[in-house]
């Protein structure tokens, strides 16, 4: 278990110059905000609290009850792979400022709530999850919505509706995407990139491959572990792999049915 003079101690030693705090919102994206190492305070971040707008948030709170404040886990203190200057990576819990109350939208507390119950009901001391969090890589993405329509259109190299218009000549027909070798699997170098990251992160990957889907459906395995590192770890998951993607001109969803 980490502490947050553990926390301290890693900024200084690996030259950090901003810390990046997160939480995740009631519709389970993360929200964030960035400062300067300079303003680090171990206090503040993990005793005492970081104050935002709760009203700003969807599903929190009214504009006249909108302070709230951010208590950091050491635990997830991790360099953010994705920054370009040196970033430490700390996933929060929300809080009231005025009962000192953990903040009852706040998806973290109610994962560590059911951890709780878990084990004061005696189902089972701890319990563990291994999800497969599948996901598309399309190359392009539109979408519209005036007020007298509404359009979106996905694409990608691979699809098979592309052979006249491409001229790739290698597309995946639909439902034969499992296993293939490149260069059907168009997608193999930017998985391991970010199979990689997700790597450096503290993240353990079992396996990558393409999935069923035409298209760029992909699946990166990560190792089981407890409830809560894992609610942690597939938030991380997400942004390594929306922004390894974005970053080589493409982009990700994790809808279940884009296509």
């Amino acid at each position: 278990m980490a502490t947050p003079s553990d926390v301290t101690k890693m900024i200084a030693d690996k030259g950090i110059q901003f810390l990046d705090v997160k939480f995740t919102d009631l519709f389970g994206q993360w929200q964030h905000f960035s400062m300067p190492v300079e303003e680090y305070d171990e206090d503040a971040v993990f005793s005492e609290g970081m104050g935002f707008d709760g009203s700003s948030i969807r599903g929190f709170q009214s504009i006249e009850n909108s302070d709230m404040v951010l208590l950091a886990d050491p635990n997830t203190a991790v360099v953010d792979p994705i920054c370009a200057a040196p970033t430490l990576s700390l996933v929060c819990n929300v809080f009231d400022p005025l009962t000192k109350e953990p903040y009852s939208r706040d998806p973290r507390y109610v994962t560590q709530k059911a951890i709780e119950y878990l084990k004061g009901t005696g189902i089972a001391d701890s319990v563990f999850f291994g999800p497969e969090a599948e996901f598309f890589v399309f190359d392009q993405v539109r979408y519209s919505a005036g007020e007298y329509s509404s359009a979106y259109q996905v694409d990608s190299i691979e699809g098979p509706w592309n052979n006249d218009i491409f001229g790739f000549g290698h597309s995946v027909p639909h439902k034969r995407g499992y296993f293939p070798t490149a260069p059907l699997d168009t997608l193999q170098d930017l998985r391991s990139e970010m199979v990689r990251t997700l790597i450096d992160s503290g993240i353990t990957i079992e396996v990558h491959h393409h999935e069923v889907a035409t298209a760029g459906q992909c699946e990166i395995d990560m190792k089981y572990d407890d409830m809560l590192k894992m609610a942690d770890q597939v938030q991380l998951y997400k942004y390594i792999v929306k922004n390894v993607a974005a970053k080589a001109g493409k982009t990700v969803t994790f809808m279940p049915k884009p296509i």
